[in-house]
């Protein structure tokens, strides 16, 4: 067990044993959906919207832990390792910090989604875009095209302009938090138009 997996491990157990605590205190119907305003348009029983989450942060687990021994290009990931593992970190802190402030709101601390889950998005979009600076060519992490996948050139090209849309994209979702009523179109439209824009780029690369 190196310090990742005990990291990932912490994680996963942290997110059930909160469940468990506070399980007797979530109502019968418990909020689990919210509209792009941050107002609840959704809810489920209360064994799912206290365990969902926790299985769906295990099931990632498992599967980031997987990806480095699947790839066909492992040998590859194994360069970028590093930021590879520190991403699936992230991802799974930002996942469980969705958790807790889903059970938080449920049971009376009802802080707006609106004021945290942008800047949440924000520092992941702007990690994503580090990660894309020394991402080797693979299977599952990156701009997965089926040009960046056939030339290491456009993948290296592809994914330096990714770098610094996703950066950008990152500031923005952050940003949007000060423009209350539009917050997640600041938070959700640039990482979209990102990921279309170098989809495209990298198919004009290749055929150059």
């Amino acid at each position: 067990m190196n310090r990742r997996n005990v990291i990932i491990l912490a994680i996963v157990l942290v997110s059930f044993i909160v469940s468990a605590c506070y399980y007797s205190q979530l109502p019968s119907r418990v909020a689990s959906h919210w509209d792009i305003q941050g107002q609840v348009n959704g809810y489920t029983s209360r064994f799912w919207g206290a365990f969902l989450m926790p299985v769906v942060i295990l099931g990632l687990a498992l599967l980031f832990l997987a990806i480095p021994y699947i790839d066909p290009l492992r040998k590859n990931i194994e360069k970028f390792r590093k930021h590879f593992d520190l991403f699936v970190i992230l991802i799974l802190l930002f996942m469980l910090a969705i958790h807790l402030q889903t059970l938080l709101w449920n049971t009376g601390t009802q802080i707006p989604l609106n004021a945290t889950l942008p800047i949440g998005l924000g520092l992941l979009y702007f990690y994503i875009g580090v990660l894309f600076t020394h991402a080797k060519r693979n299977w599952f992490v990156g701009i997965r095209t089926p040009w960046t996948l056939s030339s290491e050139k456009v993948w290296d090209r592809t994914h330096r302009l990714g770098s610094k849309l996703f950066k950008i994209s990152g500031v923005l979702s952050i940003v949007g938090v000060f423009f209350p009523g539009e917050t997640m179109w600041f938070a959700v439209v640039p990482v979209l138009v990102s990921a279309l824009y170098t989809t495209v780029y990298s198919y004009l690369i290749y055929r150059r």
